[in-house]
């Protein structure tokens, strides 16, 4: 059914003033997001396009988990045991499982693992980094190109702070994903060797809430960091490309993730705007069984808000309603924005079943009118 959507507007202001410092970062390239709504409250050259690092395996952590079982053997070839440093060790024709696998990418950022990973999940590195790739634009990453699962400069390999953000943000979602990041240290045997893998994280320990995710260096990149830690019910995601190289770099990104996360938890709330279920209008409907029908808000939203913002709420719907439509139906949606800034859609649904009349339902309906 073809809709000619018309625009309501309602805005909805708060205004208490707030003085908030910037956050000290060095890095070249950053963004503080807050998780669920992915609104980003701070950033900084947050769509350049930069070398990304380890923070890659972030993705390939998610492609991994969500095409394989945690149990599958996966026997390393030549390609994976060539990989340069840092590396776990694998040697060719060693059988080790994608969880242990994935112990080592994630925890100590070895090489050998991702290219394991790639090759055993995707047949080769290719075909694999087109599997991420296609999985960065899946969940709204606009200027993102991978070419090798662990990192490693080559070629065009480049995301931006904003999309590993959205990648960060996704792959918390993933009850394993978690888990694994934020495991401390785990030992394990395969066929060839025994390993003790520990985690190179320092964020995990060093700030209340933290989550992890991922750390990143290479000549090209600089020091890395995608972050993640949680107060109360908010959850804040943190990317930091080229704080800086050798031991200043090092320590560096670490402050830029705390004075990011710093500042987001001191300065936002997170609070709910649309509640579901919420009535939105009422709307006439075109040879329905009911004259009129219920639009309702699909789904809750809540995002990161200091306390002066100005959340503003426009509605696109459509004039009337054609007959039949089913509860549930999304027939528009809401747009949501603060201070200006687009930061998120909620479907606009009927909330009851209307079913069509035909033409004698109709006549008798008219009929009945001109009687009386």
């Amino acid at each position: 059914m073809r809709k000619i959507f018309a625009l309501f507007l309602c805005i909805f202001a708060i205004n208490i003033p707030v003085n908030a410092e910037e956050p000290q970062v060095k890095a070249a390239a950053a963004v503080l997001a807050e998780k669920e709504s992915g609104r980003v409250l701070w950033e900084r050259n947050g769509d350049m396009p930069m070398a990304p690092a380890s923070t890659t395996k972030i993705m390939t952590a998610i492609v991994v988990l969500e095409n394989s079982p945690l149990d599958r053997v996966i026997e390393a070839d030549k390609l994976a045991c060539a990989a340069p440093k840092v590396r776990m060790g694998l040697k060719a024709g060693e059988r080790i499982s994608v969880e242990q696998l994935l112990y080592a990418l994630m925890l100590q950022s070895s090489n050998d693992a991702a290219v394991a990973l790639a090759v055993g999940v995707g047949g080769s590195v290719e075909n694999f980094c087109d599997m991420m790739n296609k999985k960065a634009a899946a969940i709204g990453c606009t200027n993102t190109f991978f070419v090798t699962p662990n990192g490693l400069d080559k070629g065009d390999h480049h995301t931006t702070a904003r999309d590993m953000a959205k990648m960060a943000a996704y792959a918390l979602d993933n009850k394993e994903f978690c888990r694994i990041i934020q495991t401390k240290n785990v030992n394990f045997k395969t066929d060839k060797a025994s390993y003790s893998i520990y985690n190179h994280d320092r964020f995990l320990s060093e700030y209340n809430g933290a989550l992890g995710i991922k750390t990143g260096f290479t000549g090209k990149a600089g020091h890395c960091f995608a972050g993640a830690a949680k107060r109360g019910d908010m959850t804040l995601v943190s990317v930091v490309f080229a704080s800086g190289w050798g031991n200043a770099g090092k320590e560096a990104k670490w402050s830029d993730t705390k004075a990011l996360m710093n500042f987001g938890f001191e300065n936002f709330s997170y609070k709910k705007i649309i509640d579901k279920g919420d009535l939105v209008r009422i709307s006439g409907v075109k040879n329905g069984s009911e004259k009129t029908a219920r639009l309702v808000y699909a789904n809750d939203f809540s995002t990161a808000l200091k306390p002066d913002e100005k959340i503003t709420v426009k509605f696109k719907l459509p004039p009337f309603l054609k007959a039949p439509v089913k509860a549930g139906e999304n027939v528009g949606c809401a747009d949501i924005t603060v201070n200006g800034e687009f930061v998120g859609t909620v479907p606009v649904c009927v909330k009851e079943d209307i079913e069509k009349i035909g033409f004698w339902e109709n006549f008798k309906v008219v009929a009945k009118m001109w009687v009386m």
